[in-house]
């Protein structure tokens, strides 16, 4: 609203006009609503995090310009979350006729019922004030949604009560959309609407009209559209038409994340965990990077269709999965707190397979080791950040001797004591519901595993420590310096030499074997 008004003592029409109420359009009203917000320097869009270069600018010019709005992009992708915060930037009340249907302007009505009540009541008709969180209407686009719907339908139990014919304008039953009318309305999944239920909307997006029936009606709608699609619904289940699309006006395409760190971030905001499990349960930033490296590794993986997208969901849910996994650990031994190890996040898998959808190779494979492998390969790629790489090790090569130099000396394997404890014929077992004090004593077991940690991180307390040893033979596991093998509750580290000899004795084949590692 243009001055601020008393709402309380505006109950008539009368009021409304005495109040120098004016009248404007939902578009315009946001448009206004959001100048003020970017010369405040105010964040219109509040939590939505990654897009502050990307999305919201283009969405900020788009709603400058009163254009309808097209979201594309994979799920997961904060697509509708966009759309609902849009109602943020409505005004905080705005005043129709009382028990209008379609949200008539009382200066402006477009009713029957509203053209009606005004020329039997006059300045007296009764005037309802409407919250912004009202003036939002949403629906999911399914095959089954008809034209009655979303525009409306004749009536036949509301003629029969009030004994009108059906030629009569109020026998009409409005649908979702002009119920929406002065609201942002959204249209998730456009492309799974039928063709020809699409085509209903093309004069609403244009003119304002809409076709009920035989009915000859002239509405102009005073609607905000937002509509949300998936680019792998134009192939798989249908498309949005041409002539429809032309008629909104701005398309802008989403991404996921491009840093961990607004991975991170997302993940912290969304991540629904209890009080009682925060007071329990540490996580540390480590296994909070391998969990948000699980969704990267997705996205790049063979086996995952690309086209499907990997969502922000996975790893929410993997964060919220690997916290329940340590507690209920803690709550089997009785224990008042604990921290998230890596053997925890066996207890991430489910999550992971239901939120990735595999090719052919990847359904041949299986979701199971699918999500093993994803794993797998977050560790591989983040202990590189953390210790030396593995490869680099293997790829050293001794100095050249000379005659007139003095001899040079290898250089210092960094993971050399580990690899000769586990040559040595010596294995460890870790079991996933292992007390964090029988698992802290098996680590220390292992020659050289502390060693390298304190020479990394010599800050590192009891438990960090503890946790970055079993973070190393993970990670030596990924590199094919040791081997890793998860049966019947525990992870087993073997030598990768005694592996090979016993998936021999198991029959197992060259190639099985390199699955296998």
């Amino acid at each position: 609203m243009s001055k601020k008004i008393d709402i309380k003592k505006i109950v008539t029409l009368g009021d409304l006009k005495k109040s120098g109420y004016k009248p404007k359009s939902i578009k315009d009203e946001v448009r206004d609503n959001l100048i003020a917000s970017i010369q405040n320097k105010e964040n219109a869009f509040e939590g939505i995090l990654g897009y502050e270069d990307t999305v919201i600018p283009d969405v900020e010019r788009a709603l400058l310009s009163r254009h309808n709005i097209l979201f594309l992009g994979l799920r997961g992708q904060a697509k509708t979350r966009m759309a609902r915060q849009m109602v943020d930037l409505l005004d905080e009340y705005t005043p129709t006729i009382a028990g209008s249907e379609v949200n008539d302007d009382p200066l402006q009505p477009l009713s029957r019922f509203a053209v009606d009540l005004i020329a039997e009541h006059g300045d007296e008709t009764p005037i309802h004030w409407v919250h912004k969180s009202a003036r939002y209407g949403e629906k999911l686009a399914t095959p089954d949604v008809s034209v009655s719907d979303l525009i409306g339908d004749i009536d036949p139990i509301k003629a029969a009560n009030l004994k009108l014919s059906f030629a009569d304008e109020k026998v009409i039953h409005y649908g979702i959309i002009p119920r929406s009318n002065r609201c942002i309305f959204v249209i998730n999944e456009l492309p799974d609407l039928q063709a020809r239920i699409q085509v209903s909307l093309f004069n609403i997006l244009q003119e304002g009209d809409i076709q009920i029936r035989g009915f000859k009606l002239r509405m102009p709608l005073d609607i905000l559209f937002v509509f949300t699609a998936n680019p792998e619904d134009y192939t798989n289940r249908g498309s949005i038409v041409t002539p429809l699309k032309d008629r909104i006006e701005s398309q802008i395409l989403t991404h996921y994340p491009k840093t961990i760190e607004t991975s991170l971030a997302i993940t912290e905001q969304e991540a629904n965990i209890l009080p009682a499990q925060k007071d329990k349960v540490e996580v540390s930033d480590l296994i909070k990077r391998l969990i948000e490296q699980v969704s990267f590794e997705a996205r790049t993986n063979e086996f995952v269709d690309k086209k499907s997208g990997v969502s922000a969901r996975l790893t929410i849910a993997a964060y919220e999965a690997a916290v329940s996994s340590a507690e209920r650990r803690a709550i089997i031994h009785g224990q008042s707190n604990t921290q998230v190890w890596i053997s925890d996040l066996s207890g991430i898998i489910p999550a992971i397979t239901g939120k990735i959808e595999l090719v052919y190779e990847g359904e041949q494979e299986g979701p199971y080791e699918v999500a093993l492998n994803l794993l797998n390969k977050s560790i591989r790629t983040i202990f590189v950040t953390y210790f030396p790489n593995p490869d680099d090790v293997k790829k050293r090569k001794a100095p050249k001797k000379s005659a007139n130099a003095p001899e040079q000396k290898q250089p210092e394997n960094p993971y050399a004591a580990i690899a000769k404890w586990f040559d040595s014929g010596n294995h460890l077992d870790l079991f996933l519901d292992m007390k964090d004090e029988d698992k802290m004593i098996e680590l220390y077991k292992v020659d050289g595993l502390f060693g390298i940690v304190k020479k990394h991180f010599p800050q590192a307390g009891e438990k960090q420590a503890a946790l970055l040893m079993e973070f190393v033979l993970h990670g030596l596991s990924s590199y094919s310096i040791i081997s890793k093998k998860m049966i019947d509750g525990k992870i087993e580290f073997n030598d990768m030499m005694g592996s090979m000899i016993n998936l021999g004795d198991m029959g197992m084949d060259d190639d099985a074997f390199n699955d296998y590692a």
